[in-house]
């Protein structure tokens, strides 16, 4: 489905990032993954091309909040492969502290990470696929950007940011045949979740119609459609892929 595409994938060394960098491997992309260290992104590729010799895969590590470093890496990827067709922001960072108990130091960093690295990698990729006459923009959102959360707001309204984000690039970029797109992944078997206690996950479980925890496939799936030609047609959305999970 991504044949001769090249994509850059954010937070791209674990998770849900590593599982969409597998998926665009396996569907003959190109992909380029970024991590925050060069010890996560050398493990990460290590292991995608022990998986798949084949498998045409590298990784970079800029601070995705720093223009220069962003476009010094996206000029690395552009020299290597002479374009870049997909971008995915997918980096992010969680929370779930009190309003009282923020500080202005997590508040920065979940803002830095959650809003602006999205906002500065799109910024930055626009003039790359505007000379190529097109590309892809995809942005990891997230089920409590819709429905909030009982603590941690900042994290839902970072991501509600990035819904904002993909909303209106989505019209702006539409004219340079840019598309702009999002996905809201529900609860995810990720690391984290996976280590929950069986008594947390159950009741989790309870609320999604389906009847069961999201998988980082899942997720991949969504995001391999909508960087395909088959969504060709759909830009501005929102794709939720929750299990129908509704609150």
């Amino acid at each position: 489905m991504l044949e001769n595409k090249v994509a850059i994938i954010t937070g791209g060394t674990r998770g849900i990032g590593y599982e969409t960098v597998r998926k665009f491997l396996q569907n003959k992309a190109k992909v380029v993954l970024f991590g925050s260290r060069k010890e996560s992104v050398d493990k990460a590729v290590n292991s995608l091309k022990e998986e798949n010799p084949n498998y045409e895969v590298f990784g970079l590590f800029p601070n995705l909040t720093k223009e220069q470093e962003v476009k010094e890496a996206f000029d690395t990827v552009k020299e290597k492969y002479g374009r870049i067709d997909i971008l995915v922001n997918n980096a992010g960072v969680s929370s779930s502290t009190p309003l009282v108990n923020f500080t202005e130091e997590e508040y920065d960093k979940i803002a830095n990470v959650n809003i602006k690295a999205v906002f500065t990698c799109s910024k930055v990729i626009v003039p790359y696929m505007e000379a190529q006459k097109g590309g892809v923009i995809l942005n990891t959102s997230s089920m409590v950007s819709i429905y909030g959360q009982p603590s941690g707001c900042m994290y839902p309204a970072s991501k509600f940011a990035v819904n904002g984000l993909t909303k209106s690039l989505s019209r702006e970029l539409a004219p340079k045949n840019i598309r702009v797109n999002a996905v809201a992944p529900g609860i995810t078997k990720t690391d984290m979740v996976a280590a929950l206690p069986k008594e947390m996950i159950e009741p989790l479980i309870k609320t999604i119609p389906l009847g069961r925890i999201g998988t980082p496939e899942d997720i991949a799936n969504a995001f391999l459609f909508l960087a395909s030609d088959m969504a060709s047609y759909i830009t501005g959305e929102i794709l939720q892929v929750d299990g129908a999970a509704r609150a």
